[in-house]
């Protein structure tokens, strides 16, 4: 496929257009400069063209070994490995410095670039649009990215420069559905009296959608660069360096994964800058579409009130969690950290009661294979199905055990049970009288499915309905 990198100083409305043409609202935009970090990728159209398109950091002159000289390395990179370039300026501002610098840089690249007059709805910029001819990047294409103006004139000069070098058939081939299914409530599934038992759900060769996940300076991205093999992702002693969710993709043991990077999940309480609001909503998204997320706790310290509400939050989107201790190199006394943990995770996080614990290391690869390994059997625990007879069967000596509870001197009658949905497994229960059935005895029964069904680490749902046995004829 294509790939076109957007590229230009902070603050230019870059992201702008990258959620345009991929037409999701994905990348973190906002007034502040320098919003965006790691360079992002996702799959565009444009009138019957397709292309990977890849938003990167604002291009700024740094000192080597600051963050902003990363950024622009970053950026750098995809200018290296894109087909061709789109070079964005704000023609409101008017040429600045910066646009000269990285405009030499680019002509010095030897690269097919396309300048584009960004801002420029209306009549405004038009003076703008002109001046960008200083800088030697061939014709300014005024476009709006925020209001959808002038893609016509750049689509044009796109297939151009696809003609120029052979592409054209590259971008008009067939375009991908990449989009994932969501999860349904299903209706009640009739029994195959011979089929099995238990089986386990899912498209073993659609990519796993994994989600690193927690707090600032936990080592998320250092684990996702030693995972694919080159530093993709920013990283560095700041905290906050992460912006926005990043994907890649990535194979591992024979199973195709899609990794989620995220940014660092503080307290609301402290979440008061938009940027950061914008962040935390961007990592709470990818936990939302992630089939198992995987969250990192530092060895080193305590866990942390934070980590046990990121762990809730997993568990109330209904994903698979493991939980990966991270810096286990720097641990001293390893069995009391542990122990520590397992305690914290007992009292804390009840409902995900057997969640896989994991030491690593992120940055030098240490203990990778057993962390991949969890993911893959909680994965599978996620999608298990159990069929209704054997749920019945197995019910019934539940309620023998410990019947339900009399209310108002009459007992509530359970009368049957089903699995409704997988991922994560989710129960039926017809009572009844549902609203009286108290919480206690609702627990009861999920500790019962997880021990004798083998589905301790993940969320378990048991939903109440009304009526009859809608099988008893």
């Amino acid at each position: 496929m294509v790939s076109i990198a957007i590229v230009g100083r902070p603050n230019v409305g870059k992201s702008t257009l990258y959620n345009r043409l991929t037409g999701r609202q994905h990348a973190i935009v906002d007034n502040q400069p320098g919003v965006t970090r790691d360079r992002r990728e996702g799959d565009a159209t444009l009138a019957g063209m397709a292309f990977r398109l890849v938003d990167t950091a604002g291009l700024e002159q740094a000192k080597e070994g600051t963050l902003a000289a990363r950024m622009r390395s970053q950026s750098e990179r995809a200018i290296e490995l894109a087909d061709i370039i789109l070079m964005v300026v704000d023609a409101r501002a008017g040429l600045l410095p910066d646009d000269h610098f990285f405009a030499r840089q680019l002509r010095r690249a030897n690269r097919p670039v396309i300048l584009l007059a960004n801002k420029c709805e209306g009549k405004q910029g038009a003076s703008g649009a002109a001046e960008a001819w200083e800088l030697g990047l061939g014709t300014p294409v005024p476009v709006s990215a925020a209001h959808g103006e002038g893609l016509v004139d750049l689509h044009d000069a796109i297939l151009e420069e696809a003609e120029k070098l052979g592409l054209v058939a590259a971008l008009f081939g067939e375009e991908e559905d990449d989009q994932e299914a969501e999860d349904s409530i299903e209706e009640l599934p009739l029994d195959d009296e011979d089929g099995p038992e238990m089986w386990v759900e899912g498209d073993e060769e659609a990519p796993l959608s994994l989600a690193i996940i927690g707090r600032p300076n936990m080592g998320k991205s250092t684990l996702v660069n030693t995972l694919i093999g080159e530093d993709r992702l920013l990283t560095g002693p700041e905290a906050g360096i992460t912006r926005d969710a990043i994907a890649l993709p990535f194979s591992y043991m024979g199973r195709d994964f899609k990794l989620v990077d995220t940014a660092g999940i503080r307290r609301q309480a402290r979440v008061v800058d938009t940027v950061e609001r914008l962040m935390v909503n961007d990592a709470e998204r990818a936990i939302q579409y992630a089939q198992v997320c995987v969250l990192m706790l530092d060895g080193r310290q305590p866990p942390h009130k934070q980590d046990m509400a990121i762990a809730r939050h997993v568990a109330n989107e209904g994903r698979a969690l493991v939980i990966a201790v991270n810096m286990w190199d720097a641990v001293e006394d390893k069995q009391a950290a542990l122990t520590q943990i397992h305690d914290r995770l007992d009292t804390s996080l009840a409902q995900l009661r057997g969640v896989p614990v994991i030491p690593i290391s992120g940055m030098h690869g240490k203990g990778v294979d057993k962390l991949f390994k969890a993911i893959l059997a909680i994965q599978r625990v996620w999608n298990t199905r159990i069929s209704t007879g054997r749920l019945n069967r197995w019910l019934e000596p539940m309620l023998e055990a410990h019947p339900p509870p009399l209310v108002q001197g009459r007992r509530l009658r359970i009368r049957y049970m089903t699995q409704v949905k997988s991922r994560p497994p989710t129960f039926a229960l017809f009572v009844s009288r549902p609203a009286d059935l108290p919480e206690h005895y609702l627990r009861y029964l999920i500790g019962g499915l997880r021990q004798d069904f083998g589905l301790d680490g993940i969320p378990v749902r048991m939903v109440m309905r009304k009526g009859q046995n809608p099988y008893v004829k």
